[in-house]
């Protein structure tokens, strides 16, 4: 199957009533096993790599997205590939300039760490440059918890700024703040349905939802009934991932072979995607 684009996947989601679910990806076996399993589910989904992944790389894009693109293209159903969370406007721009040879359809302009406007500032400038290339854009207003310390919980997404900041940055996507945080390793966050469902009749683009990790399968099928049209995990993903290298290195401690502990490490990416595309979207 050839490699899909984020906003035909979104667009294609939004009008059937559902939902995306996007990945983030670190490592190889992240991609492959995020694959897996939205192929055991038969869905479509999205590998997204974050600018923290790609500082993690020596803050070389291209070796990571670029395996990303591979796995993606050889895919049994529809993936596409995203870059997250970009602060930095430099990478922001080098990735514009060669997204669609490295694969990329989509990325997230994340200026919510500063002030209003100069987030509309710099969103609109970097969404403007974007949408020169086709790339479709996500941006986000109302920071979401658990980045470090960089991002305020607690913080709500106003319904009538939302609006305001969309047409004013030229968005297509915005990730909202509505209850979740970032690096919850429980499902315990509490979402505000209602401000979702304010947010989706005042907002003209498809809602993002960050953190999803720590929120309830329950409530994020009620995300989605209430407009949230792309979920965002990771945290879920690295907890199966270590638990399974640390379980092993522990019973185990002569092996040096990677790939005896990297295969079941895949393995649990692979059942936790199945697990949450067949629960949220076919559950």
């Amino acid at each position: 199957m050839t490699l899909a684009a984020t906003g035909s996947l979104v667009a294609d989601a939004a009008r059937a009533g559902g939902a995306v679910l996007a990945f983030n990806v670190i490592t190889l076996e992240h991609a492959e096993g995020i694959v897996q399993g939205l192929e055991a589910a038969g869905l479509p989904g999205i590998l997204q790599v974050s600018e923290n992944a790609v500082r993690f790389h020596g803050g070389r894009t291209a070796p990571l997205v670029a395996a990303c693109r591979e796995v993606a293209a050889s895919a049994g159903v529809p993936v596409s590939v995203h870059l997250d969370h970009v602060q930095d406007a430099g990478l922001a721009r080098a990735v514009v300039a060669s997204a669609w040879q490295l694969g990329i359809s989509s990325v997230m302009v994340d200026a919510a760490h500063l002030d209003y406007e100069e987030n509309v500032a710099t969103t609109a400038e970097l969404a403007a440059s974007a949408h020169r290339t086709s790339l479709w854009v996500e941006a986000e207003l109302g920071e979401i918890g658990g980045k470090d310390g960089a991002h305020a919980p607690g913080v709500r997404t106003d319904p009538e700024e939302a609006a305001s900041f969309v047409a004013r940055t030229g968005v297509d996507g915005l990730a909202v703040a509505v209850g979740s945080s970032h690096a919850m390793t429980t499902a315990t966050a509490e979402l505000d349905l209602g401000l979702v469902e304010r947010l989706a009749e005042r907002v003209p683009v498809p809602l993002v939802l960050h953190g999803s990790s720590g929120v309830p399968v329950p409530a994020l099928r009620a995300a989605v009934a209430a407009g949230i049209r792309k979920i965002n995990v990771g945290t879920a993903l690295n907890v199966g991932y270590t638990a399974q290298v640390r379980q092993f290195l522990a019973a185990d401690g002569t092996t040096t072979d990677p790939r005896k502990y990297l295969d079941p490490a895949r393995g649990a990416v692979r059942d936790a995607v199945d697990q949450l595309c067949t629960q949220v979207l076919h559950g």
